[in-house]
């Protein structure tokens, strides 16, 4: 796809996260360097004819620092239609998680077990080290650098996250942290989704109609490989997952130092794994995390494209809570999106 002035995508835009009430999780998103921007709402009706959900809306989106993507938009339903995945296992068809890069993840545990002394509903894994870049390479334990990342899963009602510090290395366009916050914590880095699909193609979806860049395209990881990602998707023995990932186009398939955050990830289990489907529990409407948005210009081409596709559920171009021009879609894999004129 032609990336020029009237068309073109950048990183994953927004995370929204479907709540009963907004005071709780606004002081929680504060802690993680995020503060209210803009809010509005839609009735019933006009919710219906964008979201597909007959509910009055109210949201707020959250900004981080100057950051233009992997931002948060809160959205408070007077009717939702289900709980969501809560705590449910990271291993299912339609899960959705965000992940952030910090700056004190030990900082970060330390209120993990404090939740857990309180009695809170919480699940999470260990922090695990993670080689990234360069795998291959023997370094000399307490002589050379550790060069990698620190990493954890952290899973509450309304909220799945992973979060990672790095060690050794710097990647200047991948998260901005912002260390006046609480938890000195970037936005949003990349969100993930799980697919099954052997023959790989619904992921044309995302290069061929949307136009993101396809970088780390089939890397592996086994059940024997990474313990972080066994303790994540619940791998049993012999099990593996296989993931490919797109990018704002001005990120680099080559050279990760120029890689953008706001990445799509998208872990893809073979077909032989019986995965449970919660689709359902992961749409607009549902509490927690339940949709991703893209922010585009020329949103008409985008319609154009996506209408071309073998996309379902289309709906028309129509204004948003904000005030913006967008529309929305169930992809090929059967996660729904929306996207958003840009400004």
């Amino acid at each position: 796809m032609t990336q020029n002035r009237q068309t073109a995508i950048e990183g994953i835009y927004e995370v929204c996260i479907g709540l009963p009430e907004p005071i709780s999780a606004i002081q929680y998103w504060e802690q993680f360097g995020y503060r209210i921007g803009q809010v509005g709402e839609l009735t019933a009706a006009a919710a219906y004819q964008l979201y597909g959900v007959n509910s009055p809306l109210h949201a707020i989106r959250l900004y981080h620092q100057g950051a233009d993507h992997g931002l948060i938009r809160l959205m408070i339903w007077q009717n939702a239609t289900n709980s969501g995945l809560g705590m449910d296992s990271m291993k299912v068809l339609g899960n959705r998680w965000a992940t952030t890069l910090t700056a004190d993840l030990l900082g970060i545990s330390n209120h993990v077990e404090e939740a857990k002394a309180a009695g809170w509903a919480i699940r999470y894994t260990n922090s695990y080290w993670e080689v990234i870049y360069d795998k291959e390479k023997k370094s000399r334990p307490f002589i050379d650098p550790a060069v990698g990342v620190r990493e954890m899963m952290l899973l509450q009602p309304l909220t799945r996250q992973v979060l990672f510090q790095r060690f050794g290395y710097v990647v200047p366009k991948y998260g901005q942290i912002n260390y006046n916050s609480a938890f000195k914590t970037s936005q949003f880095t990349h969100m993930g989704i799980i697919v099954q699909d052997d023959s790989k193609e619904s992921l044309k979806f995302y290069e061929e109609v949307l136009g993101l860049l396809r970088v780390r395209d089939e890397v592996e990881t086994t059940y024997e490989s990474s313990a972080a990602g066994r303790d994540i998707f619940d791998l049993n023995p012999g099990e593996k997952y296989i993931v490919t990932a797109f990018d704002d186009p001005r990120s680099s398939k080559s050279d990760f130092m120029e890689a953008r955050s706001g990445r799509l990830y998208i872990i893809r289990f073979p077909e032989d794994i019986n995965l449970e489907s919660r689709f359902e529990a992961t749409q607009p409407g549902s509490l927690g995390m339940c949709l991703y948005t893209y922010r585009v210009r020329g949103i008409h081409s985008y319609f154009e494209r996506v209408q071309g596709s073998n996309a379902q559920k289309i709906t028309n171009i129509v204004s948003n809570e904000f005030g913006e021009m967008s529309f929305s879609f169930v992809a090929p894999d059967g996660y729904f999106w929306n996207l958003v004129e840009s400004n």
